[in-house]
């Protein structure tokens, strides 16, 4: 985004930001849900459990650390709105999806999660003031913005539609 400060995100998400071409992060959010909607739905389902090596998530497991993710970057968006300096911690993404057990569960079902979960964040964000968007806050150890977090919240799902792209499909 081009005016976004280094100081609003954590530096490892620039891999993800860069992915972004909307500026406009509520219409980002909006676009990208149905987008997505309609590319996992065309993931044959042979595919849904697969893994292209050993250890590695499958796109169901994906799919949920999506959901997951998204829900800690938005429960940080809300904290910082509403003037709570606590540092925030980060989260082992490999554990959280180890917990999830995504394989057992319908994919259909988890991509209603996912729909419920993108449709709260985009609650969220349209309520947040210009002004809010410019918040400060420590999450991970690094000074973030929650129009950081909004962009990386777009750029995150960006870079693992590309890893499935390239590695599952």
């Amino acid at each position: 985004m081009k005016d976004l400060q280094s100081y609003e995100y954590v530096p490892y998400q620039m891999n993800y930001i860069k992915l972004i071409s909307e500026q406009n992060i509520v219409k980002g959010l909006i676009d990208q849900k149905e987008e997505m909607i309609h590319f996992f739905k065309s993931i044959p389902v042979f595919k849904q459990e697969y893994s292209y090596e050993a250890g590695k998530w499958t796109i169901k497991d994906l799919l949920l650390h999506l959901i997951d993710a998204e829900r800690i970057f938005a429960y940080r968006a809300l904290r910082i709105v509403r003037n709570d300096s606590t540092a925030l911690p980060g989260f082992d993404e490999n554990e959280y999806v180890v917990a999830a057990n995504a394989n057992e569960r319908e994919f259909e079902n988890v991509l209603k999660e996912y729909c419920v979960v993108r449709d709260a964040t985009i609650s969220l964000f349209e309520n947040f003031s210009a002004k809010d968007l410019l918040k400060l806050g420590t999450a991970s150890g690094a000074s973030v913005s929650v129009r950081g977090i909004g962009y990386c919240v777009l750029g995150h799902e960006l870079h693992h539609k590309q890893i499935i792209i390239e590695r599952y499909l």
